[in-house]
């Protein structure tokens, strides 16, 4: 679906709605002057009604593709940030065949990363473990019956019943509703104490039922609702380069303080990822949020 396509025809029939109830309620007014104005502005109130209805659908059908054209955004640039070694063909892998036994970390530890990577990797992410497949599983079970390299939906119903889309501070994701509480707090410190950061702030993609991008037995923790991907003044992170954005050393600090995991300290840096740590997501289990 092309941007926009609908949304512009779709405002414009909103507009011919309003003038319509405008040009109802002048010759509303105007028919007061004749004996019948009782009858005529009980007709037109009707007319009014109607077309007003018919404003309120139209409304609510922009808002759903708006909805859609913003999950699609996020799907299209989950695509490009994680474009790895591509699997041959459109290869479909059964939940059955994912264990979480073999979590994969891709790629060799950077051995020349910058000053920001190395600080990165030695200062962030203490007492958050990070959350591999297996523990994913136990807690919260797969997301679907089977993956491929493409984002697709949620199919298990009770993970399905957590989810939620919201609009928290400047980006709008769909995450399970633990998470976005958390990210919301996150939001407002932020906004507060770097309001700059706030403001450049978007997503590169929150939920995405898929394998991660060059694995054939790993699934990516965005299929859960639970991991997030940043990016300021629209611009991507360097992917696996050993540097960080400097306002994402900022927002690491308080992702960090809610028991998120950040993804600079993977073995192939990714410091635009963030995701809900081990410990987090067993408090929320002991508290029955999941």
């Amino acid at each position: 679906m092309r941007e926009g396509t609908l949304i512009g025809p779709i405002i414009i029939a909103i507009g011919l709605l309003v003038a319509a109830i405008a040009f109802a309620v002048v010759g509303a007014v105007l028919e007061t002057a004749d004996g019948s104005a009782e009858l005529r502005m009980s007709r037109s109130e009707a007319d009014i009604a109607s077309l007003e209805r018919e404003v309120g659908d139209l409304k609510k059908l922009m808002s759903e593709l708006q909805e859609e054209q913003t999950r699609l955004s996020e799907e299209q640039a989950l695509a490009v940030a994680r474009s790895g070694a591509p699997l041959s063909g459109q290869l479909e892998v059964s939940a059955s065949d994912i264990t979480g036994g073999g979590d994969e970390n891709f790629g060799p530890s950077i051995e020349r990363m910058t000053e920001v990577g190395t600080l990165d990797k030695m200062a962030f992410n203490q007492g958050i473990s990070q959350p591999r497949n297996r523990i994913m599983l136990e807690i919260l079970g797969h997301p679907r019956s089977s993956y491929t390299q493409d984002c697709a939906p949620v199919t298990q119903e009770k993970l399905r019943a957590l989810m939620e889309t919201r609009q928290v501070g400047p980006i709008k994701v769909t995450m399970i509703r633990p998470a976005l509480a958390s990210l919301e707090r996150i939001m407002t410190k932020l906004e507060a104490t770097e309001p700059e950061v706030h403001a450049a702030l978007g997503t590169a993609g929150a939920l995405c039922a898929r394998l991660v991008r060059g694995s054939k037995r790993s699934v990516s923790n965005h299929s859960w609702g639970t991991a997030i991907d940043l990016k300021l003044e629209g611009r991507l992170d360097g992917f696996g380069d050993g540097g960080t954005q400097f306002g994402l050393i900022l927002l690491a600090e308080l992702f960090n303080e809610e028991g998120w995991y950040w993804g600079a300290a993977y073995n192939r840096e990714d410091s635009m990822h963030f995701e809900v740590g081990v410990e987090t997501l067993r408090r929320w289990q002991a508290e029955g949020d999941l």
